[in-house]
């Protein structure tokens, strides 16, 4: 749950939602905060109910970001809720953040060892070449794996998070600009270097673009073939289905996740 889904739904009714789908299908759903700003909204978002919140000091000095994200540990531990911190910063945009290329840092395997043994958190956001948005290369995609293995090494068995790999799949964006998108150059994280992340130690792997492609590719389509219809239900509904066929395939044919709990 981002900063805009949380202006743009609040936390309440994403809460109230996730309980339903529990009661419903019998299966547990956590309930995650992404890039929390601060310690206050952290907070706020375990006395909201979230189990799971990730508190982004990638911005401050190390120091500064070890001192925040063991305050919002120290606050979250002790009521059932897990934490992941970041280290190193993504470029691109999402929400309110905005990171240049010449801003971004990619992770420091020792600084990694040292922030997770000081801070306590349950998993580690690492920079090794991803970033926000849909736009996460100009040349040919490169991720740094040998920093991965380095960092997988020193940290053997604990959980790392790779944001901004969505794969901006060419049918999706295909699709968007058939039907009057206009999305000229996006390209993403192939799903052969995914899959091998996944074998490294990487265990949550975050793909916003690649729903939201899916979802607006859906949409698009459907209007423009039944241009008289205008109830959303006859629409929202095959982009419901775009988004489970997405992440069905990532589950079981890229990320090797399907079927672990």
């Amino acid at each position: 749950v981002s900063a805009g889904a949380r202006k743009y739904a609040k936390p309440l009714y994403l809460r109230r939602l996730v309980d339903a789908a529990m009661e419903d299908t019998g299966l547990s759903v956590v309930l995650h905060l992404d890039h929390g700003e601060d310690f206050e909204v952290c907070k706020a978002c375990i006395e909201d109910g979230f189990t799971s919140v990730m508190i982004d000091g990638s911005r401050y000095p190390f120091e500064e970001n070890i001192a925040l994200t063991k305050k919002v540990v120290d606050y979250a531990h002790p009521r059932g809720v897990v934490v992941e911190g970041e280290l190193g910063k993504l470029a691109g945009i999402e929400d309110n953040i905005n990171v240049s290329a010449r801003e971004a840092t990619f992770t420091d395997p020792d600084q990694a060892v040292e922030f997770v043994e000081r801070t306590g958190i349950d998993s580690l956001a690492i920079a090794i070449g991803t970033s926000h948005g849909a736009y996460k290369f100009k040349g040919e995609p490169m991720l740094d794996f040998e920093r991965l293995e380095k960092i997988s090494s020193l940290l053997p068995g604990f959980p790392l998070v790779l944001h901004g790999a969505s794969t901006v799949l060419p049918e999706f964006v295909d699709l968007c600009n058939k039907y009057g998108g206009n999305i000229p150059g996006a390209k993403g994280v192939p799903e052969d270097m995914l899959k091998r992340a996944a074998q490294m130690g990487v265990c949550k792997i975050n793909i916003d673009t690649d729903l939201r492609l899916a979802l607006t590719a859906a949409v698009r389509q459907y209007l423009a073939e039944n241009p008289s219809v205008f109830d959303p239900r006859k629409y929202l509904g095959p982009a419901r289905e775009a988004i489970k066929k997405m992440v069905a395939h990532k589950m079981r044919n890229v990320l090797g996740c399907s079927g672990k709990l």
